[in-house]
């Protein structure tokens, strides 16, 4: 098969319904909600396209008014336009909306830390996903709702989350969808496209963003999975999607090394 050839079943792959996909996903939050017997998701809402794609998704398989939907900014993080976005999607949406700023429980955190290290850049940085996650689950488990997570596979791949942070949740509706499906989706839903087409950012610090982190943008790196996928060998991937193999071969690797984050503690067998 030429290079043109297999770039094109790699596109194929990546190429999503999404009437279909809006149907299974909706049903899909429905039931696991319905079989769970809550009332309704609590979800972060971060002013990008995958919390917005999951808050849609929610709406349309709830009643808009059992879906929350919480901003968590933390002051020396937060971009005010995030702050703009997401309540413009909740608002479209007829979610519930709450602002809650972190900033405070974070700094009491810190201080409460006899060893705290301020340089300890990614330490300090996971402290915000997984203070996030602990009030998602204050109200979910105050009201009787679902936290539902919005990570893509894309992320989960290569181990791009914080464990027991923004990788913890009661399901992860979008976790079967690399980031380019997940934009094909947000086109069908009526995300506005400035959040589309927004760089992609966890907010860990000033400046920090998705793809310089993982040092390739997504359409590249969604490709390689894609690949993989199809069964190409690494130099067949290479060729066919003109990304460096070191490249490549370094993206495998953080998969390899990142599956501890998509499992539960081992439990060694007596």
């Amino acid at each position: 098969m030429a290079a043109k050839d297999k770039l094109k079943a790699i596109s194929d792959l990546l190429r999503i319904n999404p009437v279909s996909v809006e149907r299974k996903l909706t049903s899909f939050i429905e039931k696991k909600v319905r079989d769970a017997k809550a009332k309704g998701a609590v979800l972060g809402m971060s002013g990008g396209i995958d919390s917005s794609v999951v808050a849609a998704l929610c709406a349309k398989a709830l009643e808009p008014k059992n879906v929350l939907g919480l901003w968590m900014p933390e002051s020396k993080t937060a971009d005010p336009q995030d702050a703009v976005d997401a309540r413009e999607v909740a608002e479209k949406l007829g979610i519930v909306f709450k602002t809650l700023d972190i900033t405070s429980a974070l700094e009491g955190i810190r201080k409460s830390l006899v060893d705290y290290v301020p340089e300890a850049k990614l330490a300090n940085a996971n402290m915000r996903p997984r203070l996030r996650m602990l009030v998602l689950y204050y109200y979910a488990n105050t009201s009787n709702r679902l936290v539902v997570g919005c990570g893509n596979k894309s992320e989960l791949r290569t181990g791009y989350f914080t464990k027991y942070g923004d990788g913890a949740s009661d399901m992860l509706p979008i976790g079967s969808l690399y980031k380019t499906q997940v934009r094909q989706l947000a086109n069908h839903l009526g995300i506005p496209r400035r959040i589309v087409d927004k760089v992609p950012t966890a907010g860990l610090w000033g400046g920090q963003t998705d793809e310089a982190d993982l040092g390739l943008q997504y359409k590249d790196l969604d490709q390689i999975f894609a690949g993989l996928d199809i069964g190409l060998k690494l130099p067949e991937i290479s060729a066919a999607t003109g990304v460096a193999l070191g490249k490549i071969k370094g993206i495998v690797e953080r998969e390899r090394g990142s599956l501890h984050k998509i499992t539960f503690s081992e439990i060694p067998k007596l």
